[in-house]
């Protein structure tokens, strides 16, 4: 499997398997050890996803069958927004890692750059917020830093960061962040972003690669289509022989983009695996960069309720 050198000097495989809203225990048990056995070695948890134990006890089981060693796997995880306080990063990452029986992690990231109160999952009020002018973002950073000199995880990064935010870590930082892990897909190619995560050998994560159609309709923006729908994805599918799911994994592949779709379907697992595999020709690439429509998924409105402080233009910088 191809693999993104880190700046941090670790090898993060390009592909890896998504855990957002995989929720049912059994399921995501056994679609955990299945892509083991398939051949994934990149697995992308989150505390807010509420599915880390289940993960944690796959891979443990994993471990014990020897079915793969702890250290041929990638693990990330993320800082949920209620714990950006200077004596919340540290606790936080120790939860998770008890969480998935693991001594450390190879990647957390902040998951947001948004701050909650403390014991907050998701605001119900405006004043449950916390303005990153009251808890800047480079208040964290030094305590995810410390989170590598512990030896908790091998490299630390962001995730849903604009350049102006990122480069604000990346300038005033003594460990540079290895990785943004943002939306994106070819209605959203982060065009900007992913040249500036170049120029820095940030690694660029896709989430949602496949456009995330499983999402809640609280989650879902206005007008949306399907990018799998899309009669550009669906022709160069079928001039490979290939799913359009697999052209969208291989298309970020080949971007050199680190691409995350989240599966509970065995099926689709091996499909998606596979999809390392399959070669797009430069027309393919042409026309598909010829779709960007700056179209967010997951436009953030969820965070910005008035009063809160959070703004879309502010989220994103846009």
């Amino acid at each position: 499997m191809k693999k993104y050198r880190l700046n941090s000097g670790y090898d993060m495989p390009l592909l890896g398997l998504g855990s957002w809203k995989a929720l049912d225990e059994r399921q995501l048990y056994s679609i955990i050890r299945e892509a083991i056995n398939t051949g994934y070695r990149h697995f992308d948890c989150a505390k807010i996803y509420g599915n880390e134990t289940i993960i944690g006890s796959a891979l443990k089981d994993a471990f014990n069958d020897r079915d793969v060693k702890r250290e041929e796997i990638f693990v990330t995880s993320k800082l949920w927004n209620d714990s950006h306080a200077k004596q919340d990063v540290i606790p936080a990452l120790e939860s998770t890692l008890w969480s998935l029986w693991l001594d450390y992690l190879d990647l957390y990231l902040i998951h947001w750059p948004v701050c909650f109160k403390k014991g907050v999952d998701f605001p119900k009020t405006p004043d449950e917020f916390i303005p990153l002018e009251e808890l800047p973002v480079s208040q964290t950073w030094s305590e995810m830093e410390k989170t590598v000199t512990a030896g908790l995880t091998r490299s630390i990064g962001v995730s849903n960061f604009s350049i102006k935010k990122l480069d604000g870590i990346y300038s005033n930082s003594s460990i540079k962040p290895a990785v943004n892990q943002v939306e994106s897909h070819p209605f959203l190619q982060q065009k900007a972003l992913l040249e500036y995560c170049n120029s820095k050998n940030i690694a660029f994560t896709a989430y949602s690669p496949l456009g995330s159609k499983d999402r809640p309709d609280a989650l879902r923006a206005k007008g949306e289509v399907p990018v799998l729908e899309n009669p550009v994805i669906v022709k160069i599918a079928h001039k490979h022989n290939v799913t359009p799911a697999q052209v969208l994994i291989k298309w970020q592949i080949q971007r050199n983009v680190v691409v995350i779709p989240k599966t509970t379907n065995l099926n689709r697992l091996k499909e998606n695996f596979a999809a390392q595999f399959i070669e797009l020709d430069d027309s393919d690439m042409q026309e598909i960069a010829s779709l960007d429509q700056h179209f967010r998924y997951l436009t953030g409105e969820f965070f910005t309720p008035t009063g809160s402080g959070y703004t879309i233009e502010n989220l994103w910088d846009e």
